[in-house]
C-alpha cells in the first residue's frame, strides 16, 4: 500500500502513536452515528433565539415571534412552501425603528431582530399580498 507508508511518517512526525489514533478514529465515527440525521422531533429548529411568545397564522401564512430578556424576534412561514412568492415581515420595538425584511422566498421571510429590553413590540407579515400584524404583545 503506497499511501500506508506516508501515514506513518505522518505518525512518527506528530509523535502520535497508531494505536490512539485508530481508537480516536473509532470514537469520532461512533459519535457521528449516535448523532446521525435521525435524532430529534419532526419539528424543525427555529433560527431564531428564545423562546416560542406568539404565533399568528394568516390565510397564506404564519408569523412566529420569539422573545429573549434582551431581544426580540420574527419570521413568517408560507403555509404551503413552493414557488418563490413576494413576503415581507417587519418588527418594531417601541419607540424605536423597525427592521423589515422582504423579498421573493418559497419557505420564509426573516428571521428579523430588535433589540427589546423592557419593550413592546409589534410585528406585521405578508405572503403573496395576504398579512397578519399584532398590536403593541411582548410587553
Amino acid at each position: 500500500m503506497p499511501g500506508g507508508t506516508a501515514v506513518r511518517r505522518a505518525l512518527a512526525r506528530a509523535r502520535v502513536h497508531p494505536v490512539a489514533y485508530a481508537l480516536t478514529l473509532a470514537f469520532a465515527a461512533g459519535l457521528l452515528t449516535l448523532a446521525g440525521p435521525g435524532v430529534g422531533t419532526a419539528e424543525a429548529v427555529s433560527v431564531c433565539q428564545g423562546r416560542p411568545a406568539r404565533t399568528v397564522s394568516f390565510a397564506t401564512g404564519e408569523l412566529r415571534l420569539y422573545r429573549t430578556r434582551h431581544y426580540a424576534c420574527a419570521l413568517v412561514l408560507a403555509k404551503r412552501p413552493g414557488a418563490p412568492r413576494p413576503m415581507k415581515v417587519t418588527l418594531q420595538p417601541r419607540g424605536g425603528r423597525a427592521a423589515v425584511v422582504s423579498g421573493r422566498w418559497g419557505r420564509q421571510a426573516g428571521p428579523v431582530t430588535v433589540h427589546a429590553l423592557n419593550r413592546c413590540v409589534r410585528a406585521t407579515a405578508t405572503v403573496s399580498g395576504r398579512s397578519a400584524a399584532t398590536g403593541w404583545i411582548l410587553c
